[in-house]
């Protein structure tokens, strides 16, 4: 174990150097080179879409030999739609400004001293991720554009995928000159390639984890790399008195059940009291039809007495699949004490005609995004014109909500004198 050991870290070390290596040519290539990096990727994953759907029905087959659930199931499988939209993700981000074009911020200072405010960036990523094979070829393409390299450790249940879009990917790439050490995939997914990653400071500038809240937390507590992630996403969607009735059914049938797997899902509907009697029957009727089971408290019972009662735990789970939490609650005030209580700061979403009360939400609620009027199922990179996203950060730290290009750069300071000395 222990010489196994060793050779993990000595692959983490050489793979981190030749990253490292590739990243500062990145930095220094042009973005029309870059653009036409991420096209010919696009290409290679159409070109091998086949292979690829074939490797992700091995994952798949497993998968159902170890009968996971059917929203975990759905994060896994791909087929050449899927296949189909990664490769038109990278064409997107193709598509995007040049993050590493900008200037940030340009002032003279009274001595006559130029500052500029660069972007630039970040280095070396570490992503770990589980289930969506999809995740890999996001996140090349994202540190392509934004010339970081990067590190993929995809989870044992797509490993079959993850090398079949590794290989098309870096076909792809190097098609256009781009290094192919810019986006390396261990080669096996032992477990101990992830302590690696995480022990890695020095190596590597900035670790993303993306996955389950156990991932996220072990992550969160071993890494001596900085981290961003999100833990969960405890998603509310919050019926306002004022509401439109159609419009308020159609939003939670959207935000619950159009992908009860993703962290964007909606998992508690709050509803104001002064509404519930004329609405709750109806979005239960809705999300009945559609498979979805129920979780209510106390004053939403009363209503609806054969809903099944809730407990704070309920409050506090991340479903990720057909279930709802569901509290009826006094007014906006209540709303928002619930959410501060229970909320993982993902996002949240309010229903309501009434401006004043959706600027009071959206100043007050605490989360990486909220909406007004839009399922909470919108907080996604590609929905908010990023191509794509490697991830969403709940954090406080550099950048919050869905990480595209941009988010994935930081900056430094160009200062141009005419020979000022310091007094």
């Amino acid at each position: 174990m222990h010489i196994e050991a060793d050779k993990i870290a000595q692959w983490l070390q050489q793979a981190a150097k030749s990253a490292r290596i590739a990243s500062r040519i990145l930095a220094q290539t042009p973005e029309a080179t870059r653009n036409a990096g991420l096209r010919a990727g696009a290409a290679a994953l159409r070109r091998h879409s086949a292979a690829i759907v074939a490797a992700n029905a091995q994952d798949i087959a497993a998968f159902d030999a170890g009968q996971g659930s059917a929203s975990l199931r759905d994060r896994l499988r791909l087929d050449a739609s899927r296949v189909e939209a990664m490769a038109a993700g990278l064409d997107e981000i193709a598509d995007l400004p040049d993050p590493l074009a900008r200037v940030l911020a340009d002032w003279v200072r009274p001595n006559g001293l130029r500052i500029r405010r660069i972007a630039q960036p970040m280095g070396v990523i570490g992503m770990i991720y589980e289930s969506r094979p999809n995740v890999g070829a996001d996140a090349a393409g994202i540190c392509l554009k934004s010339g970081n390299a990067v590190i993929l450790r995809g989870g044992s249940d797509s490993r079959h995928s993850a090398h079949a879009i590794h290989a098309a990917l870096v076909e792809g790439f190097a098609e256009a000159g781009i290094p192919a050490d810019m986006v390396l995939i261990p080669p096996s997914t032992d477990r101990a390639y992830v302590a690696a990653m995480l022990g890695a400071a020095g190596l590597i500038d900035l670790i993303i984890p993306r996955g389950g809240r156990a991932l996220v937390e072990r992550v969160q507590a071993e890494a001596r790399v900085p981290v961003l992630a999100h833990a969960e996403g405890l998603c509310h969607t919050y019926v306002h008195a004022r509401a439109d009735l159609a419009m308020a059914r159609a939003i939670v049938v959207n935000a619950k059940m159009r992908r009860t797997g993703v962290c964007g899902a909606t998992e508690t509907l709050l509803v104001d009291a002064a509404i519930a009697p004329a609405l709750l029957a109806d979005i239960i009727a809705d999300l009945a039809a559609l498979g979805c089971d129920f979780r209510a408290n106390d004053a939403a019972r009363t209503i609806l007495p054969s809903l099944k009662p809730a407990t704070d735990a309920d409050f506090n789970t991340e479903w990720l699949g057909p279930t709802l939490s569901i509290a009826v609650v006094d007014d906006i005030d209540a709303a928002l004490a619930h959410i501060a209580r229970h909320g993982s700061s993902h996002t949240e979403a309010i229903i309501t005609d009434d401006e004043n009360a959706a600027e009071r939400f959206q100043r007050s609620v605490d989360s990486a995004v909220c909406l007004w009027n839009a399922s909470t199922q919108f907080c996604d990179g590609g929905e908010f014109g990023f191509g794509a996203e490697i991830g969403i950060a709940t954090g406080r730290v550099h950048t919050r909500g869905p990480v595209g290009v941009e988010q994935l750069t930081t900056y430094r300071y160009l200062v141009t004198g005419t020979g000022q000395v310091r007094p």
